[in-house]
């Protein structure tokens, strides 16, 4: 996750570190604001409102951690709430790190998640205040978050948590393979409501059944530097097209690390609501497989295939589309191996 952590005061600034190493060491990209006066290694000296910087982070970052007053938090982040499916996790930790409060997104956005692994690594307390979770019932929305599944229907998401609450049966059905049993409230057999895991998302096997769609696959791409985004994006939704594959399925946007800051790749996996990774060209040289090689995109970039490993190298698993190249651009794309788990 890329995760942005701010603080205003002297004891903050030391909460905001140990805070920042604790999330680095578990592989997060993480940046640390901090008042100029109180910055030292490594701090980003904070210059703009908590408002602004707020706004910057609902933009750019995956989840914000304020180490401040709750006050602040929630007045920095109010204009800029809009949706459970896109705002980033937002958490508050006393500047003596004693608490962590998940404020928003707690379950899509991961915010309860990181409250618990950051209470594990500061030696503090969450304080976790979601139904499903007070009551030790299934949340729809943190299993499919888990099990990289995008939810089709938002209210019908939160119906089913309701049934679930009210003790009502919800039923539970999936074409992937799934380990773990059943958790309370949800049944096999039949159900007025209930939880379809598969790639049609217009199956019902419930009166009313809520589609989970597996993020089954990774893109591969490359481009020509600064290609423009309404281009690249449109591009890739003709292959998409051409597949047969729907935007609810793809897990993440994976290139080569020369192209971290392109914009266009960048707006891409914005659009697409999923990360962009990217990877040396020795990792991608690394990756096992027939690919569809180029001796001037080798010499350029040191990799002989960037789109096709790329997708590979994200996924973990088997190429499903060959190299797609059209007007400086590539595109391809690999398949994750299907496993849903309840555990």
């Amino acid at each position: 996750m890329r995760i942005r952590i701010v603080s205003y005061t002297a004891r903050g600034e030391q909460t905001a570190r140990r805070v920042s190493n604790a999330l680095a060491s578990a592989g997060h990209e993480t940046r640390a604001f901090a008042l100029p006066k109180f910055c030292k290694n490594g701090d980003e000296p904070l210059t703009v409102s908590a408002s602004e910087w707020a706004r910057d982070g609902f933009l750019h970052a995956d989840a914000l951690v304020f180490c401040c007053a709750s006050g602040i938090a929630v007045r920095a982040i109010a204009q800029w709430v809009k949706d459970k499916t896109t705002d980033p996790a937002v958490l508050v930790i006393d500047e003596a790190g004693a608490f962590v409060i998940p404020l928003l997104s707690g379950h899509i956005g991961g915010a309860n998640a990181l409250a618990t692994a950051l209470s594990d690594a500061l030696g503090a307390t969450p304080v976790i205040s979601t139904a499903t979770d007070v009551n030790g019932l299934f949340a729809v929305d943190v299993f499919a978050t888990k099990n990289h599944l995008a939810i089709a229907d938002m209210a019908l998401a939160k119906k089913i948590s309701a049934a679930l609450l009210s003790g009502e049966p919800v039923g539970f059905r999936a074409d992937p393979p799934v380990f773990g049993p059943l958790p309370n409230g949800l049944v096999a057999g039949e159900a007025k409501l209930g939880v379809y895991v598969g790639r049609d998302a217009a199956a019902a096997p419930y009166p009313e059944t809520l589609a989970l769609i597996p993020r089954r696959f990774a893109i591969g791409m490359g481009c020509r530097k600064h290609k423009d985004a309404d281009a690249i994006e449109a591009f890739v939704n003709r292959q998409l097209s051409a597949c047969g594959v729907s935007k609810r399925e793809i897990r993440c946007v994976a290139s080569i690390d020369l192209k971290k800051d392109e914009e266009g790749l960048i707006a891409l996996s914005d659009s697409l609501g999923v990360p962009f990774f990217t990877y040396s060209a020795e990792a991608l040289c690394a990756v096992p497989g027939d690919f569809s090689g180029s001796a001037f995109v080798k010499e350029t970039t040191g990799v002989d295939s960037v789109a096709e490993r790329a997708a590979v190298k994200a996924s973990g698993g088997e190429l499903v589309v060959k190299k797609i190249a059209e007007d400086g651009m590539t595109f391809a794309m690999a398949a994750y191996k299907e496993e849903i788990s309840f555990e």
